[in-house]
């Protein structure tokens, strides 16, 4: 039997996209970096266009869409989205082409569906974009989880993650990094906000209390580039897991995504 894999493309401001699936077909969630891009890391582990069932999208900031267009329109992969979604694709002035009505696919939050070898359930995340979502998707038995761009934890983010064996999740950025740096005073509050991103802190406190036996693997995503280090994120979970008596390493493996390069490939058994 083949075995479940999953890399990230790209995670962070400038762009993001994740592959799941197999050696031979899976999916892309998000597409926010150049179509290009994503062509080359994908044949770096052996795969192309071909091999792809359809991309789920979270949200329609660009920098999650940035090559939806260009993946639905010239290879005809169905993008999978909410309608709200695929409405702020439409009107997002940076995702072209626009995707043709036989290219799109439509979800429902809480309303899962089968979606190739998987099934897949789109849950609701507060961000300030027309909507946004998060994925769970199980095969064989395994439950895969992202949830990106939360400006909030809420229930069914904690249900989610209580129901996990591989976990994506926002580490934005660090609260004194954001609250000391350069940004302006708006932007400072959106991000901070409860419709922004999830800091550093508020993440690690939402893994500690949540996490269950079942977990094997924590990957921590959508790092600002001015106001979060990997080391900084990484530390700051570490030590507040710790403090609650959760061993990274021993209760469950710890990474932290690169912005803007592939990460290594992952099996996730």
């Amino acid at each position: 039997m083949d075995r479940l894999i999953f890399q990230s493309l790209a995670s962070g401001s400038s762009g993001n996209s994740y592959y799941i699936g197999t050696a031979s077909r899976g999916l892309l969630i998000d597409a926010g970096i150049g179509a290009r891009t994503i062509r080359r890391r994908l044949k770096a582990i052996g795969l192309d266009f071909e091999n792809l069932w359809g991309i789920l999208v979270t949200h329609d900031h660009a920098d999650h869409i940035r090559g939806v267009g260009t993946l639905a329109e010239m290879f005809h992969i169905p993008v999978y989205a909410t309608k709200m979604v695929h409405m702020g694709i439409d009107r997002n002035y940076g995702a072209h082409p626009k995707i043709s009505m036989q290219n799109r696919r439509y979800v429902e939050t809480d309303n899962t569906f089968s979606l190739a070898d998987f099934t897949v359930t789109p849950f609701m995340v507060p961000h300030d974009s027309m909507d946004c979502v998060g994925y769970a998707l199980e095969w064989n038995g395994i439950r895969f989880c992202i949830a990106t761009d939360v400006g909030e934890p809420t229930d069914e983010i904690r249900r989610q993650i209580g129901m996990a064996d591989y976990l994506v999740i926002e580490a934005n950025h660090d609260k004194n990094m954001l609250e000391n740096g350069k940004y302006p005073v708006l932007l400072k509050k959106r991000i901070a906000s409860s419709w922004g991103h999830l800091s550093n802190d508020v993440c690690a406190s939402l893994l500690a209390e949540n996490a269950t036996d079942r977990l094997k693997h924590v990957f921590l995503c959508h790092l600002s580039k001015e106001n979060n280090t990997p080391i900084v994120a990484y530390n700051t979970v570490r030590e507040v897991l710790l403090k609650n008596n959760i061993k990274v390493g021993v209760d469950f493996q710890l990474s932290v995504l690169e912005r803007t390069t592939a990460s290594k490939l992952y099996e996730l058994i």
